[in-house]
């Protein structure tokens, strides 16, 4: 059955579907991300991530979706580039197709994005929604008008946006802030969506880590039908350094063990990621310590200790079929990135209960406010500050473009710039003439 579309699709749904996923949209972003835009899936799933941070709050949920449906269409479909290459020119040409979008993409009366198909049973996007809603007046269409007020808040949402993806490492400028600093959008306040631009960095102290690690090795001891896998998730996201999406399944890419590999030439483990931000792929050296985490899991798997070339494994097994979706019924499909944050931030949970338990207090509440990819900093900082690997090695496993972006986890605590401190002198040449 063929189904009626709009020509632009609505690209997130309610907040209370939008973690369910929706296969004509899933769809979509696979063919956008075989034919048009390599990485279309990855930003998607930013996207996504982005919105459920403010899916708390009803109207900021419905505001910002509406705008990242626009944008993505115009980046997706009309530019046919990433947002990882969208300069402050280009959003420019954004902003003058906003302020005359075509014709066919201007709707006159306001619709839902999303409706329920009764003949499939399903929520599709609804064949009368347009991205651009026109006015009326006394029945008639009115030219399309869009205020300056509107475009600056436009650039507000697109700004926390490309902060967030900074924050996530998609990205290492934001074009929006940029123009809203400059120009005829300059009056805008710079926090008036949200305060991306003030979150620090966060990574887990050696002890914090310590408690998590032990919590996932307790729970594999105890379940290891469900926790196995656990385990082996977080020794890998930390050793590393991925980000989520690297480690979960989304549309035209699914882990396997086959991106662990051996070179023939030096016999030394890697872990291969084909793609990531901006579509480039690296290579990320594994350790001794991963690679007996690694055969410990295919052990539990019943597979052998070490990967083949080339082998399809899922890298991440589902414990139950997939209940929706494209890979309903499939016991072996990988996990997605919402499966994989619950999982996670549910360790980081039971660890931050254990460090309270035994009287860390402020450990156990900075704990709680650490996300997923806290582990990509974590396990950054410490391959740099405590197990002293050269910067050029972790910028090459981390995927930085640039050194100074490593250079960044590069840091001393307070106490000992004091001890190396308290015994400096004022003049080196004085103890030699004391009596």
């Amino acid at each position: 059955m063929m189904l009626s579309l709009p020509p632009a699709l609505p690209l997130f749904d309610a907040v209370i579907h939008i973690e369910d996923g929706n296969p004509t949209i899933n769809q979509h972003i696979a063919n956008v991300t075989m034919n048009q835009v390599s990485d279309a899936a990855l930003i998607y799933e930013h996207a996504v991530d982005w919105l459920l941070e403010h899916r708390l709050s009803e109207n900021n949920y419905k505001t910002y979706r509406s705008e990242l449906t626009t944008f993505l269409y115009w980046t997706f479909i009309e530019e046919g580039v990433s947002v990882s290459d969208i300069t402050r020119r280009v959003l420019l040409r954004y902003i003058d197709y906003c302020m005359k979008p075509p014709m066919h993409l201007i709707a006159y009366r306001n619709v839902a994005q999303f409706v329920v198909n009764k003949d499939i049973d399903e929520r599709v996007p609804n064949p009368d929604w347009r991205p651009f809603l026109g006015k009326k007046k006394e029945g008639i269409e009115q030219p399309y008008k869009i205020t300056d007020k509107a475009l600056k808040t436009k650039l507000a949402i697109l700004s926390a946006f490309f902060s967030y993806l900074i924050n996530e490492e998609y990205t290492e400028r934001n074009p929006a802030m940029m123009l809203m600093k400059n120009g005829r959008f300059k009056s805008i306040s710079q926090n008036i969506v949200m305060h991306e631009d003030d979150e620090e960095v966060r990574s887990f102290t050696p002890l914090q880590w310590s408690y998590v690690i032990s919590t996932s090795t307790k729970l594999a001891q105890s379940d290891p039908e469900t926790h196995e896998r656990t385990l082996f998730l977080m020794g890998l996201m930390y050793s590393c350094y991925l980000r989520i999406s690297e480690a979960a399944a989304r549309p035209g890419f699914s882990p396997v063990m086959g991106q662990f590999r051996r070179d023939s030439k030096t016999a030394v483990w890697g872990f291969n990621i084909p793609r990531s931000k901006g579509g480039k792929k690296r290579t990320v050296a594994v350790s001794n310590d991963l690679l007996k985490a690694l055969k410990r899991y295919r052990l539990f798997l019943g597979l052998s200790s070490l990967p083949a070339p080339n082998e399809t494994t899922p890298l991440f097994v589902r414990h139950r079929a997939a209940g929706r979706g494209r890979e309903v019924g499939l016991l072996n499909a990988n996990l997605g990135i919402r499966q994989l944050r619950e999982q996670i931030n549910s360790v980081f949970s039971l660890a931050a209960d254990a460090a309270h338990n035994e009287g860390f207090d402020h450990d156990a509440i900075e704990m709680r406010q650490m996300t997923p990819h806290s582990m990509r900093h974590t396990g950054i900082s410490h391959d740099i500050n405590i197990n002293g690997r050269p910067l050029s090695h972790v910028q090459a496993d981390a995927g930085h473009d640039s050194i100074d972006t490593t250079s960044q986890y590069l840091h001393t605590t307070r106490v000992e710039r004091h001890e190396s401190a308290a015994t400096k002198p004022i003049d080196h040449l004085a103890e030699s003439y004391k009596e």
